[in-house]
Parts: structure tokens; C-alpha cells; sequence
């Protein structure tokens, strides 16, 4: 299983990837890396605990993504200061869980990266298919 850990040299280690990629005037932030996507696509689906969104992420990638719970936490952590992400308490807790939802501002980023992945995969399979011609 592949373990990721956030690179903490960049300014914003959450959202950056090491790349030369500029954001178009419509996209205001870089590419998300794939632990983020993840962690944030678990939370699209529903509220979750940390346990929880661990389990997702590895199920949701088919056992390739496994996150160590420091990377995990820290993610979760720099999404809450960027306000992407609310935590908030769950009726039902059996112990002292902290669940985690997604802010609309983290819904409308999350789409701007669905949206430029999509376009990526439309790009290449057009280069993909011109080349088999």
C-alpha cells in the first residue's frame, strides 16, 4: 500500500503538487494531490470521523491509498484553516469523535478540480485517439 505524506517545503504544502502548473483566471487554485482529492471526496458523500474517512479513502482507491493518520490529520487540519472543510458535533457519538463536513467553499473547490480533471481526460483522449489514426 502506498503511504503519502504532505511536502511542508511549499507555502501551501495542502494543495500543492511539485509542478510548473499556473492556474487559468476561472481555476484560483493549483491541482489537488490525490490524499486531499480523496479525503475531500469522502466527505462530498457524507459527514465523517477521521476512523472513518481513513476506511473510505482505502475503499474508494481499491486498497492502493492507505493514509497514515499524520498525513490524514494533517490534511484535515489545513482544510479547517482554509475553511474548506467544518467540523461539528454528531448526535450519537460513543466517545469524543470529531466529525468532519464539507464547507460550501470546500464543495466549490472540490468541483473546480473535478472540472479540470475532466478536462484533462477529455485532452487526452483526443491526443490519445489523433495519435492512432
Amino acid at each position: 500500500m502506498r503511504k503519502f505524506a504532505v511536502d511542508t517545503r511549499k507555502p501551501n504544502p495542502l494543495i500543492c503538487r511539485p509542478t510548473t502548473y499556473r492556474c487559468s483566471p476561472y481555476m484560483q487554485i493549483p491541482p489537488l494531490t490525490e490524499p486531499v482529492l480523496l479525503v475531500l471526496l469522502s466527505l462530498a458523500e457524507q459527514p465523517r470521523h477521521g476512523y472513518s474517512i481513513l476506511k473510505d479513502v482505502e475503499r474508494m482507491s481499491a486498497g492502493r491509498v492507505a493514509l497514515s493518520t499524520g498525513t490524514l490529520y494533517g490534511a484535515l487540519r489545513r482544510l479547517l484553516e482554509q475553511g474548506w472543510i467544518e467540523r461539528f458535533a454528531e448526535n450519537e457519538a460513543l466517545r469524543d469523535r470529531r466529525a468532519y463536513r464539507l464547507t460550501s467553499k470546500g464543495r466549490r473547490n472540490l468541483q473546480v478540480e473535478i472540472d479540470r480533471m475532466k478536462h484533462l481526460t477529455r485532452l487526452a483522449g483526443l491526443r490519445i485517439a489523433r495519435k492512432e489514426v
